[in-house]
């Protein structure tokens, strides 16, 4: 009763150990399947996010834009010495182009303008943009006319009164906002970068709070679904570079454990297959072979007494 006792222990202990170890080893392999697949995905990311960034252009850009005008001139003119202009850079930290080659672009000037009498007297008055390239070569060259919108005595009167409360406080002024599209498909030439732009007001007698330069981008084919669609886009991305980098991770595998896509004993056992089939193809040849010859043989051996030679009796004399 102990001897069996014992045995049916130690076969307990046996295959505990064994189940122990089978666990482990699973353990250990799907914590480095795991390790891989983190792996895949994260550079999978990686790739996604370096090609978005290098493949799409800055979408919009916006920048201030400061007047100069001489002041030199006599004091006793109501209006200006010259025209206001502004010189503008189209380069981020002084190296980094804002516009990327061939991407149209739609480019316009925001004026923050009072509504005051000089205004309202002041009419249409162009507005020129002209850019240039790092030598200083005017590239394009536009004029845009604008103006303040109408709004009669009676409109403004009752706007004021109505706005009285907020316009005592200054949470609003009496002003308007003038968006002049300068180029409605601006691209920049490879060969001749724009690195800026002169834009000037061609009036004298012009009253301007502010103005902003506004540059937005108007993306096709994949760079419009990439900007209308970035989450679908990015899951397409993201999940495209990770089978993409499985089949190679895959594929190494194979090649470093198997040395290939078959098994060594398969290939082995096909190659046997190979060599057998090869030896008993020489062997029906070699009996085709001698069966021709002696099928060549037989006509020649069917007349014997042609070759046969005479019997010669010899007497034996005692």
């Amino acid at each position: 009763m102990g001897a069996v006792m014992g045995s049916v222990l130690h076969w307990v202990q046996d295959v505990a150990a064994v189940t122990l170890l089978k666990a482990r080893r699973t353990l250990f392999q799907a914590a480095i399947l795991f390790c891989v697949l983190l792996l895949l995905l994260w550079v999978s990311i990686f790739l996604y996010g370096s090609f978005y960034y290098s493949y799409m252009p800055t979408v919009s850009f916006s920048t201030p834009v400061h007047f100069y005008y001489n002041s030199d001139c006599d004091a006793s003119e109501s209006g200006l010495c010259s025209f206001p202009k502004a010189n503008i850079s189209f380069m981020k930290n002084q190296r980094d182009q804002v516009m990327a080659y061939g991407q149209p672009y739609r480019i316009s000037l925001e004026l923050q303008m009072p509504e005051s009498p000089v205004n309202e007297q002041l009419g249409m008055f162009m507005v020129k943009m002209s850019a240039y390239t790092k030598g200083g070569k005017i590239v394009s060259s536009v004029g845009r006319s604008t103006m303040l919108h109408y709004r009669s005595s009676l409109l403004q009167t009752l706007g004021t009164l109505l706005f009285s409360p907020f316009l005592l406080t200054g949470m609003t002024e009496q002003k308007q906002l003038i968006d002049v599209e300068l180029f409605a498909d601006y691209k920049m030439n490879s060969y001749e970068p724009t690195v800026g732009a002169v834009i000037e007001i061609q009036s004298k007698r012009v009253q301007i709070y502010s103005s902003q330069l506004r540059i937005h981008a108007y993306f096709t084919g994949i760079r419009y679904v990439l900007y209308n669609f970035p989450l679908t886009s990015a899951v397409i991305g993201v999940a495209t570079n990770f089978a993409f980098l499985s089949v190679i991770v895959l594929f190494s595998y194979l090649q470093f454990i198997w040395g290939g896509l078959l098994p060594p004993d398969q290939v082995r056992v096909r190659v046997m297959m190979g060599d057998s089939t090869r030896t008993q193809q020489k062997r029906e040849e070699a009996r085709k072979r001698m069966e021709k010859e002696n099928s060549q043989k037989d006509p020649d051996m069917s007349h014997p007494s042609q070759h046969s030679f005479p019997k010669e009796i010899v007497t034996v004399k005692h």
